[in-house]
């Protein structure tokens, strides 16, 4: 499905976050940028990123004209940020790499964002498409239909706080299936 090194070479492509803000208009870097500033860790998440022991690589596909990607992927700057030594994130563009955004359709679809988690080898560990569950009960109260935000749409504090921990916890989920690796454990003999 995912071979380590398909995803380590989509890895090596990829661009830091910053690169891939550039890489849009300067519309969707103001969007971009504006959610960022309020997309910070709390302190107890941001101290639980740090704690991370082994390293955990995230591949985000995504799109910078996105507004589900704007309102989520900034989260994901913010945990590299927290713990860099030990979580790497590359963004690559969904429409120029459709070898990989195939590969992990949702429903049928070429959904965005799509972040794969993997270990220090670059073994897939966990898939997180589209949204999170806090951000799809956030939606299904508002809307039950097709909705795609625009970049820079207002979005709740609750709603934000909620997704920032959905997405903390899947790193956390990825760092101890990583911590708990038997193969893992006996390389680095703890």
């Amino acid at each position: 499905m995912l071979p380590p090194d398909f995803l380590r070479s989509k890895f090596d492509a990829g661009l830091t976050y910053t690169d891939y803000v550039a890489s849009g208009t300067p519309a969707q870097q103001g969007a971009w940028n504006s959610f960022e500033q309020g997309a910070a860790l709390a302190p107890e998440e941001s101290s639980l990123i740090a704690s991370f022991q082994r390293e955990v690589n995230a591949l985000v596909v995504s799109g910078v004209w996105c507004g589900d990607c704007v309102q989520q992927v900034p989260f994901l700057a913010h945990i590299e940020r927290a713990n860099p030594d030990r979580v790497r994130v590359r963004y690559l563009d969904r429409d120029a790499n459709t070898d990989l955004a195939e590969r992990v359709m949702i429903c049928a679809g070429l959904r965005v964002p799509a972040v794969i988690l993997m270990n220090e080898d670059f073994d897939f560990l966990a898939l997180v498409c589209d949204r999170t569950l806090s951000r799809y009960r956030a939606m299904a109260q508002r809307n039950l239909g097709a909705s795609c935000p625009l970049p820079g749409a207002p979005v709740d504090g609750r709603e934000v706080a909620q997704t920032r921990r959905d997405w903390v916890d899947e790193f956390e989920r990825a760092h101890l299936i990583c911590r708990l690796s038997t193969k893992l454990r006996a390389r680095h003999e703890d």
